[in-house]
């Protein structure tokens, strides 16, 4: 009885999500750690994000149906009846934005409500069936719990957070555009405007290469504003750069799509994952923080 309640919550996001929001945590921390509100945060976050999930396999019923690599989520098979899935969907935001707005402040409690209601309300619920422009607000919503993290220390949005924000933003993209060339055939059956569906294959891919090249500039900004050390520009321009040049070989000639494509995926999420655990542990002291440990 369990399995269906834990499935529909898409416990891989929540976890690719709670790398990324420790990441934030522990970059702001800066070696000043708060293990009680670390938890606090990640616990949180981490409910709010599967009420995010279990409320959209709720909205998503008739289109996973369609699609062969959701057609057997327990909301589409019926192993959890949707009206239940939206009543416990409800519970666990509940539960989650209640521990943000205890033991967190309100600028991280308002952004996690802000990603939530990017990702129900105008994605779930309007431009994922609508526009091929869904993908670029639902990066948003994926954005934020990094953000979240760093701003649960920080008590405020600061440039720190603006770059998180920016930079995570960015990844969401060409990591999205790859899903969607190597699962084309499941968006075309269930006519979401991706934009290889949308615009076409030739489009999808310059865009993977735009805007990876921009995630490489954006992710420079953290050590260069000083948030981060050298390790992290290190760990950061060889993964990213890796990444941009796998993204280029789609244009060798006889390149085979979907294996690109699939390639692409892997790659964004090793490169995303490097970076999260990399920005939790070369964090740059505070200039303050090092003056008073040495006097």
């Amino acid at each position: 009885m369990i399995r269906p309640y834990l499935k529909v919550t898409k416990p891989g996001i929540i976890m690719g999500n709670l790398i990324s929001v420790a990441g934030g945590f522990f970059m702001a921390a800066r070696g000043d750690i708060d293990w009680s509100l670390m938890w606090a945060t990640l616990i949180g976050l981490s409910l709010v994000v599967a009420s995010g999930c279990a409320v959209n396999n709720c909205i998503d019923r008739d289109i996973d149906a369609r699609m062969r690599r959701t057609q057997n989520r327990v909301t589409v098979t019926g192993e959890l009846p949707a009206r239940t899935a939206l009543v416990y969907g409800l519970v666990l935001g509940v539960l989650g934005f209640g521990l943000l707005a205890h033991y967190t402040n309100a600028v991280a409690t308002g952004f996690a409500a802000f990603g939530y209601g990017v990702y129900v309300g105008f994605y779930s619920l309007w431009l994922k069936r609508a526009s091929v422009y869904g993908t670029l607000v639902g990066s948003l919503s994926g954005a934020v719990p990094p953000v979240v993290g760093y701003c649960a220390v920080t008590g405020q949005f600061d440039a720190g957070a603006a770059i998180l924000l920016l930079m995570f933003s960015l990844w969401q993209m060409p990591h999205s555009y790859a899903i969607a060339i190597f699962r084309y055939e499941d968006y075309a059956a269930a006519n979401i405007p991706v934009l290889p569906v949308a615009k076409g294959m030739a489009r999808a891919k310059r865009q993977i290469v735009l805007y990876i090249a921009l995630f490489c500039v954006v992710t420079a900004l953290l050590p260069l504003s000083g948030y981060t050390g050298l390790t992290f520009m290190t760990v950061a321009c060889a993964t990213s750069l890796w990444w941009l040049v796998m993204a280029f070989n789609g244009y060798r000639r006889g390149a085979e799509e979907l294996g690109w494509a699939r390639r692409v995926f892997v790659l964004s999420i090793i490169t995303i994952t490097a970076i999260s655990v990399t920005m939790a542990l070369d964090f740059r002291v505070a200039p303050d923080a090092w003056l008073a440990m040495n006097f």
